[in-house]
């Protein structure tokens, strides 16, 4: 962008904030944006070295949305493709995950069908070169822009495979789906599972498709929702899936913002295809957003049982503006409001602007009820009708996983055992196999310290502060008979260890739907949701009577 034409814009677009911004209640934002424009010119014109306009623009957009909240964002030109990723669940390209190992993008996970699965890439497979460039050295972003492109066009990646073979392959790019439904299948005898996982673009169709398969294959007696992690998305793609299970022209969410096009009303538009069938919904404190629209609706018209824990509390409705030059505004426009009226947002940021943000308050918590007349409660998420504890892998098996030494291994165990094994579900590796994880694993550092260590720590320098030498010398014996270095936690954290390879073996062979598949007889909430399902007359007296928990 040159002086002269920024000095034209800069005039142009000051002299239309004014003109358009005449009226008084709007002077304010005009003479701001008159402010922003003129001072935007003297920086790119006066300041003491070449300012990039594109930059100061970036920066000003960012700086408007700061202090609003974590949702109102400036989308510059340049992120569109991840945006429309992000909404739709579809890109143009070869269809994998990739990651960074050492000075190398490896293919992290090809999804089933892709060209990348059926050209023969697998996990772990280097990237070495694409279209003749040579990738060390390449970063993630650099791997991704390359592989992306127009569906129907080519990309050469020349790759090193586990077993050391090189190949360059020509790949046609497609435009790739994301599955919003990774897995769907049958838990026990008569009651159906479906995993999922957002609500891009299509995944009604999914969950549609899903269904009719399960009906198709015998009685079904009860179906299980699992939304745990499900964080959201397109709300008409909730209003859509509500439909398979509600009757025709039942309110389901609505909206509520400052202007009077924010407020609207959300019903089912179409006849349910099951409106009879009982239901289960699995929910977390990651379920947010369009998983919690579905939850919270079915929870207040008594339509289905949930399980787990509290959800997380996203009750702000999202519009994007177009801002020209392909840049758009992405910001909140409103709040959403379950059947029984409450709005489950959990943060208040309408005071954000003073630098802080706080949970709603107890005192402002309000009670509402379902259509049978149970009490539920607004304030932060949708309490589940039956709240379990959450469960979480160890910190050491995490360890060992985000530092890559589970993939390290399970690369090594493939070039020894290429062969997919009989049954996915049920397989796991041999006492023989761990022996030989152990061994990997002896001359690695994990930097790893227990909860156990850091507390005994912390007492420690509080005892020697307050000068309690006896207590200091009894904590000291307790650390030394405290074994947590790496070969004991090894054996103390073995089960959950063993887990995370069979599952990233399991992957190789299977995809997800076979990890997911592996996991459910062990999930405590999927087993806790098929005795309910079994037991008619427990879900029929949770739906009449039974209340939520406030806290």
């Amino acid at each position: 962008m040159n002086n002269k034409y920024l000095l034209s814009a800069a005039g142009t677009v000051a002299a239309a904030a004014l003109l358009i911004f005449a009226a008084p209640n709007d002077f304010g934002l005009g003479r701001n944006m008159e402010i922003a424009v003129n001072m935007m010119r003297e920086l790119s014109l006066e300041y003491v070295d070449p300012v990039d306009p594109d930059k100061l623009m970036l920066g000003a957009a960012q700086g408007m949305v700061q202090d609003l909240d974590p949702y109102t964002e400036f989308i510059p030109a340049d992120e569109m493709s991840t945006f429309e990723l992000l909404t739709t669940g579809k890109y143009g390209g070869v269809g994998s995950l990739i990651r960074q190992k050492g000075d190398r993008v490896i293919f992290a996970q090809p999804y089933k069908d892709s060209p990348a699965d059926r050209a023969g890439i697998r996990i772990g497979d280097k990237i070495l070169a694409i279209d003749g460039k040579e990738a060390a050295g390449f970063t993630t972003e650099q791997v991704s822009a390359l592989l992306k492109g127009d569906p129907g066009t080519q990309v050469k990646v020349t790759v090193e495979h586990l077993d050391g073979q090189r190949q360059t392959l020509a790949l046609t790019r497609e435009r790739i789906a994301i599955p919003s439904v990774p897995y769907a299948g049958r838990v026990a005898e008569g009651i159906g599972y479906i995993r999922h996982s957002d609500f891009t673009e299509g995944s009604y169709e999914e969950m549609r498709a899903a269904l009719e398969r399960l009906r198709s294959e015998g009685e079904l007696q009860g179906l299980i929702l699992d939304y745990r992690s499900n964080t959201g998305g397109i709300l008409q793609e909730a209003v859509k899936i509500l439909s398979m299970f509600l009757p025709k022209g039942t309110e389901v969410v609505s909206t509520k913002g400052r202007t009077a096009e924010s407020a609207q009303s959300y019903r089912t538009a179409s006849e349910p295809v099951f409106p009879d069938l009982p239901l289960a919904v699995l929910v977390n404190g990651n379920s947010a957003s369009a998983a919690e629209i579905v939850a919270g609706a079915l929870q207040d018209l008594d339509r289905a049982v949930l399980i787990g824990q509290r959800t997380f509390g996203k009750g702000l409705v999202q519009s994007t503006r177009p801002l020209g030059y392909n840049a758009m505004l992405k910001l909140t426009t409103a709040k959403y409001y379950i059947p029984s009226g409450r709005c489950i947002q959990a943060i208040d940021y309408s005071h954000s602007q003073q630098g802080a943000v706080h949970a709603v308050p107890d005192s402002l918590v309000s009670e509402f009820a379902t259509r049978a007349g149970r009490k539920v409660y607004d304030g932060g998420g949708v309490m589940p009708d039956l709240r379990t504890e959450p469960e979480y892998i160890s910190r050491f098996a995490a360890t060992l996983y985000a530092l890559g030494f589970i993939e390290d291994f399970t690369d090594d165990y493939m070039r020894r055992n290429p062969e997919k094994p009989d049954d996915l579900v049920s397989f796991t590796i041999t006492d023989a196999d761990y022996d030989d994880f152990r061994a990997f694993m002896h001359d690695k550092e994990v930097p790893y310290e227990s909860e156990s260590r850091r507390a005994l720590k912390r007492l420690r320098e509080a005892a020697r502060t307050d000068r309690f030498d006896a207590i200091a010398e009894r904590i000291e014996a307790l650390e030394a008979d405290l074994h947590d270095d790496t070969q004991s936690n090894l054996e103390t954290y073995r089960k959950e260890i063993v887990r995370s390879i069979d599952n990233d073996i399991v992957l190789r062979h299977g995809y997800t739907e076979a990890v997911l598949a592996r996991s459910l007889p062990g999930d405590k909430e999927v087993q806790q949701a098929v005795e309910l399902l079994r037991d008619p007359e427990a879900y029929a007296r949770i739906l009449a009577e039974q209340d939520t928990p406030r806290k």
